[in-house]
Order: structure tokens, then sequence, then C-alpha cells
């Protein structure tokens, strides 16, 4: 271990030998470290995520079980190094009894280990790679998993006639998640996935993958792209003339993501997305919920970064209902398991053995509104959706 490492470490365990009692209700504010891309090429993951946080607390106010919340905002720009420097910072410097946010699988997983040795919970708002919550039982997740969602496009393709598919997935981890599970849960089911193209992360160019799918005529492709990238990804797409061959295209909800859906203009509607929250969610809740995020937030639209955000504090609330205002790590993290709510996205909970996300998977199309806008249009619901990955779930 690097000698820093090492330092730091007995400096966690310092901290968390001195904060060993249980914090009790009336004392110091619960300070919770979100840690975002404030900055750089996923700036806008963390934008949304802090917006929802804050509209959270506003809603319901500061003060939860006679704890004061204290939002602590710290930008890693999405680099993992800078993670785990800023997850060390707020644990050892700031006294910081919950860290949050994670934009990234890497940006979670850096924090991980630091979250373990604190014993200091790590809400997952945003990274959907599975193995995140197995790296540490201080992590709990609100956003979603890659197989979660993907199984159920899978079983969807399936069942509507397509028959043959290719994968044309982002070559990092949620992307080979969605790739190895649509092609496990699409075989299972009599399908076959004719190829599987990845694409780099870092300047995706899909011109070449693209014509390796006109070249092998499959029914659909199913794609996997980062939040940001879909609208590249469409225009392509289009540009190819792929929207006028006969090939579906099917795709994770990222593809279409709200915060940028407007943007893409045409080429959107010819995408078929599963996800487990759109901003046209026709629930009471999840109307209040876009009406107050975009009154707080002029020009934005909440996106599926933002509902993580929101439910990751609602989780937070909670458990500290339930502990009475106690912020000991182990006793909010043993709270926060089996806790079930009406999230703007519908039902959900957490599960108590993975303690990850359980929520509805929704099939949507993009349709132009009777306000011009384009929206994320649910049409068929699959309901209570665990993470099939991991196993006993």
């Amino acid at each position: 271990m690097k000698r820093r490492d090492v330092l730091v470490g007995a400096m966690l365990a310092a901290t968390t030998m001195a904060t060993g009692l249980p914090a009790l209700a009336g004392g110091e504010p619960l300070k919770v470290g979100l840690i975002l891309p404030m900055s750089g090429p996923f700036a806008s993951t963390g934008r949304e995520i802090e917006a929802a946080a804050k509209l959270y607390v506003a809603e319901h106010g500061a003060e939860v079980a006679g704890r004061e919340i204290e939002l602590v905002v710290k930008d890693d720009a999405g680099v993992a190094d800078t993670t785990k420097r800023l997850a060390q910072e707020l644990i050892v410097r700031d006294k910081a009894e919950v860290i949050a946010g994670f934009g990234l699988t890497p940006l979670a997983l850096a924090a991980a280990p630091l979250a373990t040795r604190a014993k200091v919970p790590e809400i997952v708002m945003a990274a959907a790679t599975s193995s995140i919550t197995e790296q540490s039982p201080f992590v709990t997740r609100t956003s979603y998993t890659t197989p979660q969602v993907t199984s159920k496009i899978a079983e969807w393709a399936k069942a509507n006639g397509i028959s043959r598919v290719v994968t044309l997935v982002s070559d990092y981890g949620p992307g080979i998640d969605a790739e190895k599970t649509f092609a496990q849960v699409f075989d299972d089911l009599g399908g076959e996935v004719v190829d599987s193209l990845r694409v780099p992360l870092a300047n995706p160019d899909f011109a070449p993958f693209l014509q390796k799918v006109a070249d092998l005529k499959p029914d659909a492709v199913f794609v996997f792209v980062p939040s940001g990238v879909g609208a590249p990804f469409m225009k392509q797409f289009v540009e190819r003339g792929l929207d006028k061959s006969g090939i579906k295209l099917i795709a994770d909800g990222g593809v279409t993501d709200d915060d940028i859906l407007n943007s893409m203009g045409d080429p959107a509607l010819v995408a078929i997305t599963g996800f487990h929250y759109s901003a046209a969610h026709d629930s009471e809740a999840n109307k209040a919920f876009v009406e107050a995020f975009q009154k707080a937030n002029p020009g934005m639209r909440p996106n599926f970064m933002a509902v993580g955000g929101y439910d990751g504090m609602a989780l937070l609330y909670q458990a500290l209902e339930k502990t009475g205002g106690d912020s000991d790590g182990t006793a909010l993290i043993e709270a926060m398991k089996g806790l079930s709510w009406e999230s703007p996205r519908g039902p959900v909970s957490i599960d108590p053995e993975t303690r990850d996300i359980v929520q509805n998977v929704y099939m949507r199309r993009v349709e132009r509104g009777a306000d011009g806008e384009l929206w994320n249009v649910e049409f068929e619901t699959f309901e209570a959706v665990k993470d099939p990955a991991k196993s006993g779930s």
C-alpha cells in the first residue's frame, strides 16, 4: 500500500473509534457529502442530482428526527482518484456521516472501501453496474442496475416478434452488463444475438458499427450508451438510413435521456426504450415532482439522475426517522434495508438482502406532446423488478 493510503487508513480508523458511540438526535448537524461530477463531460449528471437532492430538503425541511441535514457538495469531475480523495476528506475532515451521489461506476467503486472502513453509508444515486453494492456492506442504491432494466427489454423484444438482434453497447462496465444480460435472457427465450458490438467509450464514432448493423439485417438493434451520448447516436442512426431500413431500435432509456430529449428532435421518435423513470410518468407524485423541479430549476427537466438523487434523500430521511435520529452508520444501513415508499417513478423499496432498489420497469415510446415537446411515454409496465444479476434476488 502507498504510505498515504496507510496514513489515511489510520485516520479513518481513528475517526471510526472516535465516532463509535451512536450519534443522538439533537446533536450536531448530520453532514451528507454529495460527491458529483459538477464539471467535465458528465456535469449534467451532477447538476440533476444536486438539484433534486436540494429540492427534497426544501420540500421536507432541513430537520428530520431532531437532526439538521447539511448537504456538502463536492465536484469530482468524473475522475475516480478525485472521488476517493474527496470521500476521505469528507469523512475524516468534514465528519460527514453519509456519502452519496457517484455519477459513474468507477466513482462509486473508488469510495466503497472507505465506506467500509469508516462504517459510513454510501448512497449510490446514479451508477448502474450491478456489482457495486457487493463491494461494501455500507453501500445502498437508489438509481437502478443495468441488468434490472435490460432483462425486461429482452423479454419485451422476444414477446413482440423480434427474433434476431445485434447488441451495440459502450465498452465499459454498465455497457458490458447490458450486453451480457440481454444476450442471456434473449437466448433463454429462444432469440438469437447475431453479433455483439462494443463502441469505445471515449470519442465514440458509431458510423462503422451502424454500417455493420445494416449489413447484418437483424430484426432489431439493442443499444446501451451513457446518458448524454444518445443524441449523437440517434443522429447517426437516422443519417445512415437505419430508421427506414426496417431494423427496430430498442434501447436502455439513457439513450433518450429526458434532460436532452428535446434537443434530439425527430430522430428520437424511432426509439423504443425500457427504463425505470420518465418525466412523463403518469402519477400525481411525479406531476408534483416535475412541476416543483422545473420551478426551482428553470430550463431543466428532471431525468433519471434527478429521481435517483431525490429518492436517495427520501431513503436517508426514512432511515433517520426509523433510528430516531441515530446516525451511527451500522444503524442507518440496517434501517434502510426493506424500506419502501412512493417515488415519482412509482412504488420502490430497498431489497434487504442486496441493498439494491426494487422498482417498476417501463417500456416507452418517444412521442411529441400537445406542448410540442418530446416525451418518453410509457406503454407497458413490469412491476417490482429486482436485479436479476444477484444471487437470491
